[in-house]
């Protein structure tokens, strides 16, 4: 398969005609993945069993330019990610995958597998996707591990698997846990709102619910996105044939064209010290969280 026919370059310059056949296109492309995903529950006694990890990873960031190699406190923070998957028990296989070769040459250094992706992806959910029509074997469900999340719990990846595979209707599972009032208003820290069911109404950059004071509330129970998600993959498969949309292009947050699109997402809530790596500034914090609770 060509990878630039999986990983799209968007139009910014579409007309009007153009966006309602593609809201006509979503629809009908919803229906089917409805349909598919109905059929496959009735032919599967275990459904969305077959599960790979995939840990997309690229160079050239604007915010922190080689963020997967960086070290943190001696190894390059893609192996701490890779490592701490690889204990997940409900995976498969995890791969890394990249468009990167200096990337490439780091991760077959340490033993992990890796697919080179097209450099036009536009999101690590692409590169998860266009990963995926390149392995070999195929799977049920794809985990997007986040590569800047070194120290991320296995049993929060066995968490978002096991609440897709409880969750027919649902098409992506994510997980969040307790905000800490002072990442209230970074705007590095996204934050969600979920229904009484468990499932995602709104993702933000900006502090979510926001109450006629201005001020954080210290005794609601804000929730912070880990970042980590996993796709049933015949969704994953159509998902860069939804144009972007108004809320997605705005909070520049790729799960929200899931949700504009119609689509339903699983949420758990873990309980977890986020120790995500976004700027140079997170490297010395992290370091000095493990040395405090000797993390090697």
């Amino acid at each position: 398969m060509n990878p630039m026919s999986v990983c799209k370059s968007s139009d910014s310059s579409s007309s009007s005609s153009s966006n309602k056949s593609w809201i006509v296109h979503s629809l009908l492309v919803g229906a089917a993945v409805a349909v598919a995903v109905g059929a496959h529950l009735r032919r599967s006694s275990r459904f969305r069993s077959r599960v790979v990890g995939i840990i997309p990873a690229r160079y050239a960031s604007t915010r922190f330019e080689g963020k997967p190699l960086v070290q943190i406190l001696g190894k390059p923070m893609i192996q701490r990610t890779w490592e701490r998957a690889n204990l997940a028990t409900t995976l498969d296989h995890v791969v890394v995958a990249t468009d990167d070769e200096k990337i490439a040459s780091c991760c077959r250094g340490f033993g992990a597998d890796v697919i080179m992706t097209s450099e036009s992806c536009r999101n690590g959910t692409e590169r998860c996707n266009e990963a995926l029509q390149k392995l070999k074997k195929k799977y049920d469900v794809v985990v997007n591990i986040q590569g800047d999340e070194p120290l991320i719990e296995p049993e929060i990846i066995d968490g978002i698997v096991k609440a897709l595979q409880a969750a027919p209707d649902a098409v992506f599972s994510t997980a969040v846990t307790a905000l800490a009032p002072e990442d209230a208003f970074d705007p590095n820290r996204v934050k969600c709102v979920v229904d009484n069911s468990g499932y995602a109404i709104y993702f933000s950059r900006g502090l979510i619910p926001f109450n006629k004071s201005g001020k954080v509330n210290p005794k609601f129970p804000y929730l912070l996105h880990l970042g980590i998600q996993s796709f049933d993959t015949k969704f994953l498969k159509i998902y860069p044939e939804l144009p972007p949309t108004p809320l997605q292009l705005e909070e520049d947050l790729e799960q929200l064209k899931v949700l504009e699109n119609g689509y339903k997402m699983k949420v758990i809530k873990v309980d977890h010290n986020a120790h995500g790596v976004d700027t140079p500034e997170d490297v010395e914090k992290i370091e000095n969280y493990m040395r405090e609770r000797n993390l090697s």
